[in-house]
């Protein structure tokens, strides 16, 4: 039997600050970092970006620290191997390989998984879910063999991987089936300018269209759509949300309708058990609710939080203001605030047609969300601090 005085489960960026967090404050306990990938934790959001269309895939930029950073600081790490089965109640967790581990706390840490649209051909080869590096190598080897993508999906992954095989000279199309392009955060005016931007860039649009199917014997030549038409692609990305890795503790209090929920400290209904980053549905205290996050920014600061809170040794709240960024043919947008319901009003400083703008986000009087477009660190920071004081008030 093994046994840690810290189990992590999960090697995203989450499980990658926790081991960060509790090192700070704890140099001395034993810890076990437990991954389904055969890499240590990397930036999986360079996926969509950059890495796609760089001559050589740039894979030494994509750790989150240098990979010697576990062994110097005592993390033994458990890649390419899955937690099978977690005993709560006896602080147990069984591995792909039949060993078992007896922790004192753990972190869950499972992050989140591409949801598959329920239709014919889903499995088809030249139908790709971006989701690790081995997903996003396989895009790039298929795209020097394919000229024609479809994109099936109008979210944040769906529109930065569009503009990057875009950028690399394909013909691209984008299926959405809402009436602009990121419709869970921008507002009607943002979003159809944003779309008609893809357009211009040569994206061929299929807005308002769903998906039906996707046809082929072994390998991808037409998609369908439900009204009717037949769309020919020799190589489809699905980007139609995400929902987090919940399997392991189904059916148990660390797993509900919306994700695992925890308190402001990120610990679960049982003691000494964390839940971070996609899977956590948390309390948001700065603008109230309870939500779960499924960016980047927001699992590398609960990681650190959590990993913290783990050691006893340092006991914080997690309060942030919720933040993440984009990148799409060279226009860059940051989002400060909630972006979750539709604003009641808008206040515009700026121009769509300068492409620099900033766009602040009221529900009634009360500011709610700050949309910045190709503004300066400075002025995200000075957004992020605004937010805070009117949400405060």
């Amino acid at each position: 039997m093994i046994q840690r005085d810290y189990l992590i489960i999960g090697s995203g960026i989450g499980g990658a600050s926790a081991c960060e967090g509790i090192r700070k404050h704890d140099k001395r306990g034993t810890v076990t970092l437990v991954g389904a990938e055969i890499f240590h934790p990397y930036k999986r959001w360079m996926l969509s970006k950059s890495f796609l269309r760089e001559k050589t895939p740039p894979l030494k930029k994509l750790p989150i620290v240098d990979p010697r950073w576990y062994d110097s600081h005592k993390i033994e790490t458990r890649l390419g191997t899955i937690v099978t089965q977690l005993n709560i109640d006896r602080r147990l967790a069984v591995l792909g390989n039949g060993e078992s581990i007896e922790f004192n706390k753990a972190c869950l840490a499972m992050g989140s998984r591409p949801v598959r649209p329920p239709v014919a051909g889903v499995n088809l080869g030249n139908v790709i879910y971006l989701r690790t590096i081995r997903d996003a190598l396989a895009l790039r080897e298929m795209a020097n063999l394919e000229k024609t993508v479809m994109i099936i999906g109008g979210g944040l992954l769906a529109c930065e991987a569009a503009a990057n095989l875009r950028m690399m000279k394909l013909k691209v199309g984008m299926m959405h089936r809402n009436p602009y392009l990121l419709n869970r955060y921008l507002d009607p005016d943002t979003g159809t300018w944003l779309t008609e931007y893809f357009a211009k860039h040569g994206i061929t649009m299929l807005i308002g269209e769903s998906l039906n199917g996707f046809e082929g014997k072994t390998v991808l030549r037409n998609i369908q759509t439900k009204s009717g038409n037949r769309v020919q692609a020799g190589l489809a990305v699905v980007a139609c949300g995400a929902e987090p890795n919940l399997d392991l503790v189904r059916n148990t209090p660390l797993s509900g309708p919306h994700g695992s929920p925890v308190t402001e400290y990120l610990e679960t209904e049982e003691k000494g058990i964390y839940a971070i980053g996609d899977l956590a549905f948390y309390p948001d205290r700065l603008m109230g609710g309870v939500r779960r996050q499924t960016h980047w920014e927001n699992a590398r600061e609960q990681g650190l939080v959590a990993g913290a809170n783990m050691t006893g040794k340092k006991r914080q709240r997690y309060e942030q203001i919720p933040y993440f960024w984009t990148e799409m043919f060279g226009l860059r947008m940051d989002f400060v605030g909630d972006f979750s319901v539709q604003p009641t009003k808008v206040n515009l400083r700026g121009t769509y047609a300068k492409k620099k703008f900033i766009a602040r986000y009221y529900q009634g009087e009360k500011l709610r969300a700050i949309l910045l477009c190709q503004q300066t660190p400075r002025e995200v920071d000075a957004a992020k601090r605004e937010l805070r004081n009117a949400v405060g008030k």
